[in-house]
């Protein structure tokens, strides 16, 4: 692989810039990778895949699509469109066919969270990167939030001393996002909360603490909403319930996980989409040897704060950082893009991205059997 300092890179033998990219899925999270390669100089946005007609002819007008870069299947979008790179913006149970499908294609992959519904067809995805040597990347964008890097930073260079207790969560009042739809079913979704938006506080824990290996998983799982067809998502599409007052529901609305991490250092990780609280919740909390971090702010789920808990000359100190701004989903597509374009593509074929799909499948399977899982 070469890649030339224009930006270019070596994809079918060819060296090239700009490099051509395509998204398959037409959503929310489509869009926000097809904003962030049209804002790239040295990308083309050419090509864009997605089943609905309306939204893809008027997704294609907006960026300058001509018709033949419209498509309504991935298979037909990676035989014609000639492309470099791919984002994977749909239903989780469609992650591995269109990774698998691009890789063999020899194109590098930026698929939405989760990898995979399950670690083994994540397990697949990642030897399909390794085997055709293409970066394969998940874009966990919340790990972008200005809070998040400005606390990595501080426990990087050693401020809160070894990590050895976190705890992280997302809760939410009312959020199943979309009742009876592809997100309650597990063969779609491969989970509830804790594969939807469990998977991210995973990733930011862990992010945080240095990468520790997770050896072992104990956890709980509920469904107490869902199927009474309550605490659904004002802004999702609802199934109408039936006449028993049911809707198709058949993952979890909350889950809750005890992760024992390499070193000694453990993780306390829950995520709920329905519960009782007073308001929606993302947080992240460190206990070090030389500091403590509250990241985020309950009852304001979404805004960026980081309190940092320390001594300075022995005295108790409160400190708050100057916070960057968040990078989201603009700067995870940045990021995989500075993979795709160094030299060595080694380490990046989606190893980090199947740690997290590991713990969560322990997860499940520590609440099914109701005992601890190890990983080792």
């Amino acid at each position: 692989m070469s890649a030339d300092v224009t930006g270019g890179v070596a994809a079918g033998g060819r060296t090239r810039s700009p490099l051509r990219a395509g998204v398959v899925g037409l959503g929310w999270a489509g869009q926000q990778h097809m904003d962030a390669y049209a804002l790239r100089p040295d990308v083309e946005l050419v090509a864009i895949a997605g089943l609905e007609d309306e939204p893809r002819v008027r997704l294609g007008e907006l960026y300058g699509l001509p018709g033949s870069g419209l498509f309504r299947g991935y298979d037909e979008m990676i035989a014609q469109a000639d492309l470099d790179v791919i984002s994977v913006a749909t239903p989780t149970a469609l992650h591995a066919p269109v990774a698998l499908a691009a890789l063999a294609a020899g194109v590098h992959v930026l698929s939405e969270k989760p990898l995979a519904e399950d670690a083994e067809r994540g397990a697949a995805m990642v030897e399909a990167a390794r085997s055709a040597d293409r970066v394969l990347d998940v874009s966990f964008n919340h790990r972008r939030r200005g809070d998040v890097k400005a606390l990595k930073k501080l426990v990087d260079d050693g401020a809160l001393g070894e990590i050895y207790y976190a705890k992280a969560g997302w809760l939410r009042r009312s959020g199943i996002p979309g009742l009876g739809t592809w997100f309650t079913r597990k063969a779609l979704a491969g989970g509830g909360p804790l594969m939807d938006i469990g998977v991210h506080m995973l990733d930011m824990a862990l992010h945080l603490m240095g990468e520790p290996a997770a050896q072992a998983v104990s956890a709980s799982t509920y469904a107490k909403f869902g199927p009474r067809g309550r605490g659904g998502s004002v802004d999702r599409p609802t199934v109408a319930p039936g006449a028993d007052g049911t809707v198709p529901f058949e993952v979890e609305d909350l889950s809750t996980a005890f992760v024992r991490l390499s070193g000694g250092a453990t993780l306390l990780l829950e995520a709920s989409w329905a519960s009782y609280i007073k308001a929606d919740e993302l947080y992240v909390v460190l206990y070090g040897s030389e500091g403590g971090a509250v990241l985020g702010t309950p009852g304001v789920w979404n805004q960026s704060r980081l309190d940092v808990l320390t001594e300075m000359h022995g005295v108790p100190a409160e400190l708050f950082p100057v916070l960057g701004p968040d990078g989201r989903h603009g700067e995870a597509v940045d990021d995989f893009l500075a993979k795709v374009l160094a030299p060595d593509w080694s380490g990046f074929h989606g190893e980090d991205a199947l740690t997290r799909a590991l713990v969560v499948d322990a997860a499940y399977r520590s609440a099914e059997e109701q005992r601890e899982i190890r990983l080792d």
